[in-house]
């Protein structure tokens, strides 16, 4: 499928990628009514699902997965479940685990390649559910767990009609070391934080195998990887983790419709996370690559970001 020509063109306030990943990120405000609901998946841990509705009768639902330190009640994601409820659909905002307000039980946590649980979360929602259309979206780590899935799956539900994936690190490598570039160190440090003090709470868990020594010792996003991600998760190491989760060595398998939708100007983004050449003669990638946009931004004026419209049009034409 042939790169698709975006029509983005944002203010030029937001024509700034950091101002635009910042304002999206941390500036919005979304409020919506979500009821909570916990499942439990195959491994007895846990996972908390965010619910928002569009009617009584809707038929159809859209799946949301966050982004790195990330939950469900993100603007960026909380954006896209109140655009689709009002368009009459259902939407699901999956928190990983860890991210929810409550710590997980297990050592481990969430990954950029953690496919089983969203496949956990698709079960639940084919045997308890009765909806005919659903339609999956990820949001930077969240899209690479979408594209992974997609990807490695034998057999995807035929429920499942089409995929979104916005500001997608599909090669984590090399996001990882755009995100060490001094360009992003405020955001290196937003994440840290975050990912320090869920350190320090799998230490109070687990203080045999994550030690004080060990969390003095992690002062950067690929130390985490390389001290905690990677052993907690069965990687060899960071690069190992990076080789196995990176969802561009999955985007050839992909045989459901999706969306991949990274902004030019990203600063998360290396060149390897744009497929060009693969989009060109895949029957299922579409590939758009706005000038701007910034890391989860495309802001409109009217309150309506452009990826929440861009999925509607894009999963409307699979229903």
């Amino acid at each position: 499928m042939p790169q698709i020509d975006s029509n983005f063109k944002p203010l030029w306030v937001f024509r700034n990628s950091h101002l635009s990943t910042i304002y999206s990120g941390l500036i919005r405000r979304i409020r919506i009514k979500q009821q909570r609901e916990r499942i439990h998946l195959r491994d007895g841990d846990f996972l908390d699902l965010d619910w928002s509705y569009g009617s009584s009768q809707s038929d159809k639902l859209i799946v949301l997965l966050h982004g790195m330190e990330g939950n469900g009640q993100r603007p960026y994601v909380s954006g896209v479940a109140q655009y689709f409820n009002a368009q009459s659909m259902d939407a699901v905002c999956v928190n990983f685990r860890s991210c929810s307000g409550e710590n997980n039980n297990s050592y481990s946590s969430f990954h950029s390649g953690q496919t089983d649980d969203l496949d956990d979360v698709i079960k639940h929602l084919v045997s308890n559910y009765h909806y005919s259309s659903i339609f999956l979206k990820g949001i930077s780590l969240g899209g690479n767990i979408v594209l992974k899935y997609l990807g490695e799956t034998p057999k995807i539900s035929p429920k499942i009609k089409a995929a979104m994936a916005v500001s997608v690190p599909i090669d984590l490598a090399g996001s990882s070391e755009m995100l060490h570039q001094f360009k992003n160190i405020l955001f290196h440090i937003y994440f840290m934080i975050g990912l320090k003090l869920k350190l320090k709470q799998k230490h109070r868990q687990f203080p045999e195998k994550l030690s004080k020594k060990d969390l003095w010792s992690i002062w950067t996003l690929r130390g985490v990887d390389e001290r905690y991600t990677a052993p907690a998760n069965g990687f060899k190491n960071a690069d190992d983790y990076y080789n196995k989760s990176s969802s561009k060595y999955y985007l050839s398998a992909i045989k459901t419709p999706v969306l991949l939708l990274n902004a030019l100007d990203d600063s998360f983004l290396s060149a390897s996370c744009f497929p060009f050449e693969m989009a060109k003669n895949h029957s299922f990638l579409h590939l758009e690559t706005p000038k701007h946009g910034g890391h989860v931004g495309f802001i409109q004026t009217d309150g309506i970001y452009y990826n929440e419209r861009r999925a509607l049009e894009f999963f409307l034409k699979f229903k």
